[in-house]
């Protein structure tokens, strides 16, 4: 029995019935797509490909590490807060959103947080270390992903927001562990163009 039930706010049930009632299945089918790219599988698979790929590059090799141990710690982190927290998904309180093509997703009472939104909040902070052009697009990515969630009616809005922040407070504080606590590169720094060099 999880140690605490969360409600949705007025905010998130406004938003879920406004998505319900004006969705498509087109629409639907298109943000089920997405939301793959922010699966803990699919980061995980990237995360331990990159990885490996820097085993040769050594100037990659510290951001590597860092966005691997991200990737582990944002996949387990989702599973041990969803443990403690009950909240039922939106997908599982609409008949009209079925109607238009909104699927059933997960287990019915695992609302909080988004696991998907935490891996993009996570990604999305540690795309600091990334540079200029790729630290955008990172950035970008991240939160249409997250969206995905909400337009799914697979999570409320306020567990996609709260994903999405404790995955950048944990990208955050690991960063001293496996970076030091030096700050990551600027323009003009040497390390700026670690990627473009290798």
């Amino acid at each position: 029995m999880a140690l605490l039930t969360i409600r949705p706010t007025r905010a998130d049930t406004k938003i879920a019935n406004s998505i319900a009632s004006r969705t498509t299945p087109q629409l639907e089918m298109a943000a089920e797509l997405l939301t793959w790219g922010a699966d803990e599988k699919v980061l995980l698979a990237l995360a331990i490909g990159g990885w490996l790929y820097a085993g040769r590059r050594p100037a990659l090799r510290p951001v590597a590490d860092h966005v691997l141990a991200v990737s582990v710690l944002s996949s387990i982190l989702p599973h041990l807060l969803k443990i403690a927290v009950d909240q039922t998904r939106p997908d599982r309180l609409t008949v009209r959103g079925h109607w238009r093509g909104v699927p059933l997703s997960g287990r019915p009472r695992d609302a909080f947080p988004s696991g998907h939104a935490l891996h993009m909040g996570a990604l999305a902070s540690a795309a600091e270390l990334f540079p200029s052009p790729e630290r955008q697009v990172t950035r970008g990515l991240a939160a249409i992903l997250s969206a995905t969630r909400i337009l799914l009616l697979a999570h409320w809005t306020s567990d996609v927001l709260a994903g999405f922040a404790a995955g950048a407070l944990l990208e955050r504080l690991i960063r001293p562990l496996t970076l030091g606590q030096g700050k990551p590169p600027h323009r003009g720094d040497a390390g700026w163009n670690i990627w473009r060099a290798s």
